[in-house]
């Protein structure tokens, strides 16, 4: 797909563009959208969310959920505006995401898993690009290929050479630096043989390309269990008892915010103290 660059909107806008993107599913990726898109609001920043699968709409339909709850109980909690895309238009995208960019200071995407034009419009004009994989080759195969006998990189996959292009030609158009950070999502606890084979190969992948690797959300029973509600591991107020496993999954949550080192907007000093209701 050429990269089009009339929708300066989508690059100039004050809102900062995290786009959550991998072109295959079951790897977390909803799942750490709407986590991450919750700490911000936690944070106390104006956070938006654009749902861009209309067949599948699990972020829109957790906000939902989450909406739902908050009526039910009567309970306030940090809530992100969100809406889902279910149009074939890109105009009407570049509209949508005017009108959802104003005033908030993230702005955050959940793509399908597929290949999808609207999903590489937002990604090659992201200010941060959340590319979830889980520690198997089969994942891996999306951004690089590798030999069967040494596990050592051979090549870029489509994907990576899709991106390594779009950050080049961003940059070169308004001096703006795609930063990628690939996401070690669903993690098992016990650090298998062909884990840190993986691990070795997206070191040496990333050395070439220049994204980051950081750690993600774990395996867990606890997120499938919370969507019906629409809550998150921060929402320990209206969780109960929390087990020991459920707080080392919330500290999980914590390492992944901090290691995505997103800007703050200025004069804001935000913490996961009190929570806030985001109006």
């Amino acid at each position: 797909m050429p990269l089009e660059w009339g929708a300066k909107q989508m690059v100039d806008s004050k809102a900062h563009h995290i786009v959550f993107a991998n072109e295959k599913g079951g790897t977390g990726k909803s799942t750490t959208a709407v986590h991450v898109a919750v700490a911000l609001a936690y944070q106390g920043h104006k956070v938006a969310v654009i749902d861009l699968d209309p067949r599948q709409r699990t972020l829109y339909r957790y906000l939902e959920n989450r909406a739902a709850t908050m009526s039910r109980l009567n309970i306030d909690i940090p809530q992100p505006y969100f809406e889902v895309f279910d149009q074939d238009n890109l105009a009407r995208l570049e509209q949508l995401v005017e009108r959802m960019g104003h005033g908030v200071d993230y702005l955050l995407f959940d793509t399908p898993g597929r290949d999808d034009k609207f999903a590489r419009f937002v990604a090659t004009r992201a200010n941060t690009l959340v590319t979830p994989i889980n520690d198997s080759f089969v994942d891996f195969d999306l951004i690089g290929q590798v030999d069967p006998e040494t596990f050592k990189v051979r090549k870029l996959s489509f994907y990576a050479e899709l991106i390594w292009e779009a950050r080049k030609a961003r940059a070169k158009a308004d001096g703006t630096t795609i930063d990628w950070v690939v996401l070690r999502n669903r993690t098992q606890h016990v650090e298998a043989h062909n884990m840190q084979r993986v691990i070795s190969a997206l070191t040496e992948l990333s050395q070439r390309v220049g994204f980051r690797v950081i750690p993600g959300l774990s395996e867990r029973v606890i997120y499938r269990e919370l969507f019906p509600a629409g809550l998150t591991m921060l929402d320990k107020q209206h969780l109960g008892r929390l087990a020991t496993s459920h707080i080392a999954a919330r500290q999980e949550l914590r390492e992944l915010i901090k290691h995505l080192a997103l800007p703050q907007p200025e004069g804001e000093r935000p913490s996961f103290g009190k929570p806030q209701l985001v109006a």
